[in-house]
């Protein structure tokens, strides 16, 4: 079903070549501003809360772009926290296919929980080139042991993390080309305007066909054709690098998009 393969000489279990650390900054910007809009969906963290997380997410560094974060088979040492940059979890089949499972933005966890796992069952890599927090997995063990609040906030991404997945299994194995494409831009646009990467609709997209073509189970080219439907229809616009949803009512009615799935409504005690 999907459409990328590697070279003969290419690796069978990592689609990009292997992690590389261009640089260790921690830059201007707080790593973990992303994350802690996403959090506060869940929660008011507190000064000393924000301040934790702040200090674990001090080990900022830049990936270049195609290059593996952690490789399927590789012993996970540390969390991943993408600051800036998108990245993407991916397996490679035997054959050398490949199906994306997950596009990560600013304020996603690449793996909250995968240090406690032997190795890595498939690969995270930096679609461009990317910010990435690394977090000892000590530091935020002692961090979720000491604060109940703020462990919970950092379960409920987990959770939301979860439904994203059981959306995209729907998507792939009940929409047409047209909806699911759809789809994928909906939920893209929402999660980007939840960590404030959205002006009027429009937000950096910096995903190929190729991309959309192995995380929606399509070719390249029929992935190209549903575009150019959607952009005929009057629904978006794609233009260097960024995508502008030009009607969301009527892109969520072609996708039967419900947002429910992300969870961006507290509960109500």
């Amino acid at each position: 079903m999907t459409c990328s393969s590697l070279s003969a000489g290419d690796q069978p279990l990592s689609f990009y070549k292997e992690q590389t650390y261009t640089a260790v900054n921690g830059g201007t910007a707080v790593p973990t501003s992303a994350l802690l809009r996403k959090l506060r969906i869940f929660a008011e963290l507190s000064s000393e809360e924000v301040a934790l997380l702040n200090d674990i997410a001090r080990d900022v560094r830049t990936i270049s772009t195609k290059r593996d974060i952690i490789s399927e088979g590789a012993r996970p040492e540390h969390l991943h926290l993408i600051v800036q940059g998108w990245a993407v979890r991916y397996k490679v089949l035997s054959d050398g296919t490949r199906q994306i499972t997950a596009f990560l933005i600013p304020g996603d966890f690449c793996d909250l929980h995968v240090t406690i796992l032997g190795q890595m069952d498939h690969s995270i890599a930096a679609l461009t080139s990317c910010r990435v927090a690394w977090v000892a997995s000590g530091q935020f063990d002692r961090l979720t042991a000491q604060h109940p609040r703020l462990t919970r906030a950092l379960w409920w991404g987990t959770l939301v993390d979860e439904a994203v997945l059981r959306a995209w299994i729907v998507n792939l194995g009940r929409r047409d080309a047209y909806a699911r494409i759809a789809h994928l831009l909906c939920e893209l646009h929402y999660r980007m305007a939840i960590v404030g990467l959205t002006h009027n609709d429009r937000f950096d997209f910096p995903l190929t066909q190729t991309e959309l073509a192995d995380a929606t189970g399509l070719t390249a080219v029929h992935v190209n054709r549903t575009v150019q439907s959607l952009r005929a229809d009057g629904l978006i616009e794609l233009s260097a690098k960024a995508l502008t949803i030009t009607d969301v009512g009527a892109l969520q009615q072609a996708a039967g998009f419900d947002p429910a799935y992300l969870h961006i409504a507290r509960r109500t005690r």
